[in-house]
């Protein structure tokens, strides 16, 4: 989560977010399809670890922008609307998981685009579903921050502001997070480690 994109500012050339949201604001309606274009493939990815599922994340994706569309006024922080849009996805995906009770699908992880799948050997492949499969047995709440630190590269301050958890909270729910796959994953985990 490094780099002016992931900060809320655009590319070279491009509108930053609060330029887009403030012409969003002002009646050009069109220009939210800027901040889905910039967005959907990061958090689709995110929901997707924190759901066990492509559709569920795709449905949970769209129902954040959608309602973001629909409070954008709300936003306080216009040039930090990719903060603000993650708390919604995070709500809906908490949400959702609340609503399935867990309920595992790990074929659909499997579906996650070529590009976001190593080319690896078998042996990597059956790693990778064993640690998908014991990342389905945190909480949500220790799942969050394991993925957003070890697969989406947020530095703990960055977690910590943006899911409003404190960091000795944080830190105690990583801890937690790496004691049980630990347990789920014996010498899977210390062999990677």
């Amino acid at each position: 989560m490094t780099g002016d994109t992931a900060r809320g500012h655009g590319v070279a050339g491009e509108a930053s977010d609060g330029a887009v949201v403030r012409a969003v604001l002002a009646g050009d309606v069109d220009q939210y399809a800027v901040l889905v274009r910039r967005y959907q493939d990061r958090y689709a990815r995110f929901a997707a670890r924190m759901l066990g599922s492509v559709d569920a994340a795709e449905d949970a994706v769209q129902e954040a922008f959608i309602r973001a569309y629909e409070q954008l006024e709300q936003c306080r922080e216009p040039d930090n609307f990719v903060g603000w849009f993650f708390l919604i996805l995070r709500n809906r995906c908490l949400a959702a998981e609340r609503q399935t009770k867990g309920t595992v699908h790990l074929e659909s992880i499997n579906e996650l685009p070529a590009a976001e799948r190593a080319d690896r050997g078998a042996e990597a492949a059956d790693e990778r579903d064993a640690l998908e499969r014991a990342l389905r047995e945190l909480t949500p709440e220790q799942r969050e921050v394991f993925v957003l630190r070890h697969v989406e590269d947020w530095s703990y301050e960055e977690i910590a502001e943006r899911t409003g958890i404190s960091l000795a909270a944080l830190k105690m729910r990583m801890h937690r997070s790496y004691e049980r796959l630990r347990d789920l994953l014996g010498p899977l985990w210390d062999g990677g480690k």
